[in-house]
């Protein structure tokens, strides 16, 4: 359904730092820098067929994060979330939510982690444990 997420980055070095370690738990490469329109910069990563970018807004303002709104990833396992939830603390992400764990929800079972980048947009891991 989706042919990327791009999500903007107020800091787009602070971001880079914290998506190269995260997205690399989960086997992405390092983000692959692209100057856009009007000298914007842009990481791309690949992974598994989908496309995430961090980008400078165009507009020159802050980085803004939705309220309500998650990216989430696929994860392989539990022990892989967990990895990325450590690994997202060191790296500039603050954790949000409960902390990595098991989630039950109209009968099904996941293990989800949370965290927020450094501009503040939340994002999770997660791995069906039930469906």
């Amino acid at each position: 359904m989706f042919n990327h997420v791009m999500l903007g980055a107020t800091d787009i070095e602070a971001s880079k730092k914290f998506y190269d370690a995260t997205l690399g738990v989960l086997g992405a490469k390092p983000g692959y820098k692209h100057i856009g329109h009007g000298g914007v910069v842009r990481y791309m990563y690949f992974l598994d067929g989908g496309t995430f970018l961090i980008s400078e807004p165009l507009d020159g303002n802050s980085a803004s994060h939705g309220n309500g709104a998650t990216i989430g990833f696929k994860a392989k396992d539990t022990q892989t979330i967990d990895e990325w939830h450590k690994i997202g603390e060191e790296n500039g992400g603050v954790t949000c939510e409960d902390p990595p764990g098991v989630r039950d929800g109209g009968g099904m079972q996941a293990y989800l982690g949370y965290l927020k980048d450094p501009s503040g947009n939340k994002i999770c891991t997660m791995h069906n444990i039930k469906a």
